[in-house]
């Protein structure tokens, strides 16, 4: 079982940062700490009016050497999503490189996901998510060492401060977990301003699956 906590602030309306921290929990190990991350997140603010929404992050962190062979890397992710009525796109092209440990010999790696969503009622999203590891930019790893995974998945809206997301992976790829579980349950929080202030200047996250 592994779990991530994340704590995210918004500064203003084009602006915020995350904070990871991941554990994981094995069967005659206990838990353990395996890593911390950080990103910056920069978008595009509504004001612009743009028909999509656009954003621009770089993660960097650390990862134990016996959960990884990526001893740290660094992230890009541009992300792009259209809202419509009821339609939800989201397409993160990431670029991922180590920065130190064996995975350093590798170029710039294509990490690319997405993620479609349609409300079927008020508070229930349905909807599909991938997430692939093709190699490095300069020459994909061959097919069956890549990494392609499907989540069929639900959203719950049951209130704008609570998020609530489930999935059930299944690798596509020998290379892949054949089969994964996800929960996701997030909360939002206000600290000295007021629910209208918070509402307008705080950024709205764009789901990276």
């Amino acid at each position: 079982m592994h779990e991530t906590i994340e704590i995210t602030h918004g500064f203003n309306d084009w602006f915020e940062t995350g904070f990871y921290i991941f554990t994981s929990a094995r069967s005659g190990n206990g838990w353990d700490w395996v890593g911390s991350h950080i990103r910056p997140r920069f978008r595009v603010t509504p004001k612009w009016h743009w028909p999509v929404g656009v954003s621009l992050s770089q993660e960097i962190g650390y990862v134990r050497r016996k959960f990884s062979e990526i001893h740290g890397d660094g992230r890009f992710v541009r992300s792009s999503t259209k809202n419509s009525s009821r339609w939800y796109l989201s397409f993160n092209p990431a670029l991922e490189r180590s920065l130190k440990g064996p995975g350093t010999k590798r170029s710039f790696e294509f990490a690319p996901n997405f993620k479609v969503a349609y409300s079927v009622t008020k508070k229930v999203d349905a909807g599909l998510e991938y997430y692939g590891a093709l190699g490095p930019l300069s020459g994909f790893d061959p097919k069956r060492e890549q990494q392609h995974q499907v989540f069929p998945a639900i959203d719950l809206n049951v209130s704008p401060k609570w998020e609530f997301n489930f999935g059930v992976g299944i690798g596509l790829t020998g290379s892949t977990d054949h089969l994964i579980l996800k929960m996701i349950i997030g909360r939002r929080f206000t600290f000295g301003r007021s629910r209208s202030q918070s509402q307008d200047s705080g950024p709205t996250s764009v789901d990276e699956p």
